[in-house]
């Protein structure tokens, strides 16, 4: 047994999977992590995808199959992420795709021509099976540094926006790729923009409803 201390990135998954995953920020190492089972259940259970926390974590580096376990946990910041599946993708986003596009692309959204938010484009191709709200929630996107600080705001992301043109238990895509909205603290109407569009109210849960081992 041994222990690992750091900065993670929490990703719930989804209800029906019975861990939680942490992203070490650090050591970009994906831990699958006992989600039941503590002395204080309730600091784990009040954990949300995008969560920034501050960890010990225990468990067997020589076994991939056997979750760690958390010895100790304090939330120190986070980014709100929602999710839609089986949605339009923005008009920005199918502006942005080209045909081929093997890499992320990338567009400014502004206010009073002030950089607030940044729009992008991720091909399926590099991830599992083609999938992008599931990868995502299981921390198999690699996104740490876009979180950290929106490259043309100069600013941490607040609030982060999900959105996958199809169902997540599909293997017939209808579009190549998702679609990343993340917003700054400066985001104000564009954030209320998206979140009326897509129908992600503050605070609401709005990970998929999905079996991943019935896919």
């Amino acid at each position: 047994m041994e222990e690992r201390t750091g900065t993670f990135r929490v990703f719930r998954v989804v209800e029906s999977v019975p861990h939680v995953n942490f992203f070490d920020t650090a050591e970009t190492r994906l831990y699958t992590v006992f989600q039941s089972g503590y002395d204080e259940q309730s600091t784990v259970d009040s954990l949300r995808t995008g969560d920034l926390v501050e960890a010990t974590l225990a468990g067997d580096p020589e076994d991939p199959d056997d979750p760690w376990s958390i010895q100790s946990v304090e939330r120190i910041g986070g980014v709100a992420m929602d999710f839609a599946v089986d949605a339009e993708p923005p008009a920005v986003a199918r502006e942005l795709w080209e045909p081929g596009l093997d890499h992320p692309a990338r567009a400014i959204l502004k206010e009073d021509g002030t950089p607030v938010a940044e729009v992008y484009v991720q091909p399926r191709d590099p991830l599992p099976g083609g999938s992008f709200v599931p990868s995502v929630l299981t921390g198999l996107v690699p996104m740490e540094p876009w979180l950290t600080e929106l490259p043309s705001v100069g600013e941490p992301v607040t609030d982060a926006l999900f959105v996958d043109p199809d169902p997540p238990d599909t293997d017939q895509y209808s579009h190549p790729y998702g679609v990343v909205v993340l917003f700054s603290d400066g985001a104000d109407e564009t954030l209320a923009e998206f979140r009326e569009l897509y129908d992600c109210p503050r605070e609401a849960d709005t990970r998929p409803d999905y079996d991943p081992y019935g896919i």
